[in-house]
Formats: C-alpha cells, sequence, structure tokens
C-alpha cells in the first residue's frame, strides 16, 4: 500500500466513478489574527494498492506544530473495492475536511499513517497579514 499524493486544497471531492477533482492546492495561508481558525481545510489523499489489498485499512491524521504539539488528530477507514476482472492496481480517494485551528504563526504539517505506517507529511505555514496603515494605501 502507498500513498500516491496528499495536498491540502480548497476543496475536493470524489465523483460516482471514484474520479477525484481537486481545486485549490495550497501550501500557505494568511490570517488576520491569531488564534486563527481555517473552515473547511481539506486533506485530500489518494492511496494505491495491490489487488491482494482489497479491504479496510486504517487511516490515522496528526496536525502538529513546530514544537510537536499535537493540534487534531483523527482516524478513519479507508476501503478498497473488488476490482474489475484483469485490474491488479487498485486506489481509492480520502477527502478529510477539517475547521482547523492554528493557535500562532509558523510551520505546521499534516502527519499521515496508514496502517500503523508513517507514510508522509504535508506541510501548511500559516502567517498574519501585515497591518494597513490607517485610511488604505498611501502612494509616494
Amino acid at each position: 500500500m502507498h500513498l500516491d499524493f496528499a495536498v491540502i486544497a480548497d476543496y475536493a471531492l470524489v465523483d460516482q466513478a471514484g474520479k477525484l477533482s481537486v481545486l485549490g492546492i495550497f501550501q500557505h495561508i494568511w490570517v488576520q489574527q491569531f488564534p486563527a481558525m481555517h473552515p473547511r481545510l481539506h486533506l485530500v489523499l489518494r492511496l494505491k494498492g495491490k489487488r491482494t489489498e482489497v479491504g479496510e485499512h486504517h487511516v490515522q491524521i496528526r496536525l502538529l506544530d513546530e514544537q510537536d504539539t499535537e493540534i487534531l488528530g483523527g482516524n478513519g477507514n479507508v476501503t478498497f473495492a473488488e476490482p474489475p476482472a484483469g485490474v491488479t492496481e487498485i486506489e481509492a480517494g480520502a477527502i478529510l475536511v477539517f475547521d482547523v485551528p492554528f493557535p500562532h504563526p509558523g510551520p505546521y504539517r499534516f502527519e499521515i499513517t496508514v496502517d500503523a505506517e508513517r507514510k508522509t507529511s504535508v506541510p501548511v505555514t500559516v502567517s498574519q497579514l501585515p497591518a494597513q496603515p490607517a485610511g488604505g494605501q498611501s502612494l509616494h
């Protein structure tokens, strides 16, 4: 079993045919102030495996800051269906939607574990927007 890719995006969906669509992939968030909340962040994964790996696989997600403090954690299962005859590789998309709290600026990362094996880390950096001068922009 391997993780084909993992990205953070504005939106994602899996259609009835199993096709994965992803919009607005990003790795940086600008916020007005801290602590901040990023609503409806989509963490998108695609797992691939061999035909022998059909069935349910355990996925664990942890959001950590640069001090390895866990900000958010979640567990779930991804189920691989029996593929059509002759197909040797199976795949499954997973979309996890979180309202993510960011207590302070800096680097964060989503740690992704599948069947108790660490697969990857997806980085995201959070920064505060610079303050705008009173009265808007001045041109000199």
